[in-house]
């Protein structure tokens, strides 16, 4: 509910559907590559760490492996520690999400990523980035993953 009003108004009130789990699916990116990328609809990356923070990214495009960066400015990286922060994107840049078999990356500019995700879903970090000029999501800028999930709105 308190993600709803900063979604895209077309997908307010689009009913969510779990697209992966890492508890029920395993913790792999490829896994996670093959439950979403076979939808076009837009997704909900939401992730806590090990010390119980709760952070994330809406991904106006599908999670999937790629060359280079995809998406759109609705894009945007969330935070819910301790209220939500939204970090919409800034117009600076286009480095909205970007895949390989390696690493998962929203956000960047400077080398630096605004939230990636290591190939096990193990690890993963946040640091301030140009797309979305976000504060690290996680209290460290490199965490370790407790829970993944990602929902598919539409």
């Amino acid at each position: 509910p308190q993600l709803a009003p900063h979604l895209p108004p077309r997908l307010s009130h689009e009913p969510w559907r779990l697209l992966y789990c890492a508890a029920r699916n395993g913790f792999s990116l490829a896994t996670l590559y093959r439950s979403t990328s076979r939808r076009s609809a837009p997704q909900l990356l939401l992730l806590r760490d090990t010390e119980a923070r709760a952070f994330g990214a809406f991904c106006a495009a599908a999670i999937r492996p790629s060359t280079g960066f995809y998406g759109t400015g609705e894009t945007f990286l969330f935070s819910f520690c301790p209220e939500l922060k939204v970090f919409p994107w800034t117009g600076s840049n286009s480095f909205f999400l970007k895949g390989d078999k390696e690493l998962l990356m929203i956000g960047g500019g400077s080398g630096k990523f605004g939230l990636w995700l290591d190939g096990g879903l193990y690890h993963g970090g946040s640091h301030r980035c140009e797309t979305f000029g976000n504060e690290p999501l996680s209290r460290r800028e490199e965490f370790c993953i407790q829970a993944l999930e990602v929902w598919g709105l539409a």
